[in-house]
């Protein structure tokens, strides 16, 4: 399973809501780049120690923004995958039965042995699903470094058009903040895997 989550988390650009278009470039953008885009909520509205948003155009805060909610889905979907391998629940049967291995087998596995341990052909298959992932969200109408709206579900699409917009941002602020949690989580899963005592509050725990 922990080869599941790594195949659902590469393959992010699924998402559980459609975020928000970002301002079209021009002074509004320019003159406070974080203010009123989603995302920004206590305690800590506008974080931005580093001034990354100001650190180039319009177009690349845009870039910023769809990379930040790529990541925070495929680490969703990872820590979820990660959480329910950690249980015991695995994919029944082989995962190649030419090459004798089993999910199970998979499942008692670091995450990174477990996709080393995955034959070639299964790793293109989970490359080439990416890549077309990929290319269908960036090749959606105008791109969202244009003015476009940001990257959407690939499948299946979800249809918010009968959703006030007052739910709709609250729910796009819970999709980025869940999103950035779940980065810093399955980080420390990983980590707490590879790199015993690197995470104390997982010291012990059976399933690092």
């Amino acid at each position: 399973m922990k080869v599941a989550a790594l195949f659902l988390a590469l393959a992010g650009s699924a998402a559980a809501f459609a975020p928000a278009a970002p301002a079209k470039a021009g002074s509004q953008l320019a003159a406070s780049p974080l203010d009123g885009m989603a995302g920004s909520t206590a305690p800590i509205p506008n974080f931005d120690p580093l001034n990354l948003a100001t650190s180039g155009s319009d177009e690349t805060l845009a870039w910023y923004r769809a990379a930040e909610l790529k990541h925070g889905r495929c680490a969703m979907v990872a820590t979820t995958g990660y959480l329910v391998n950690a249980a015991g629940i695995h994919f029944p049967g082989m995962l190649s039965a030419k090459e004798g291995i089993s999910f199970e087998s998979l499942s008692t596995m670091k995450p990174l042995d477990a996709w080393a341990a995955v034959p070639d052909a299964g790793k293109a298959q989970i490359l080439l699903t990416i890549f077309i992932a990929e290319m269908v969200t960036e090749a959606q109408g105008t791109h969202y470094t244009k003015g476009g709206d940001l990257p959407t579900m690939v499948f299946p699409p979800i249809d918010f058009s009968g959703v006030s917009e007052d739910v709709l941002a609250k729910k796009r602020n819970a999709e980025l903040n869940n999103g950035r949690l779940a980065m810093i989580a399955i980080m420390s899963f990983i980590s707490a895997t590879n790199i015993p005592g690197s995470v104390p509050a997982l010291v012990g725990n059976p399933a690092f």
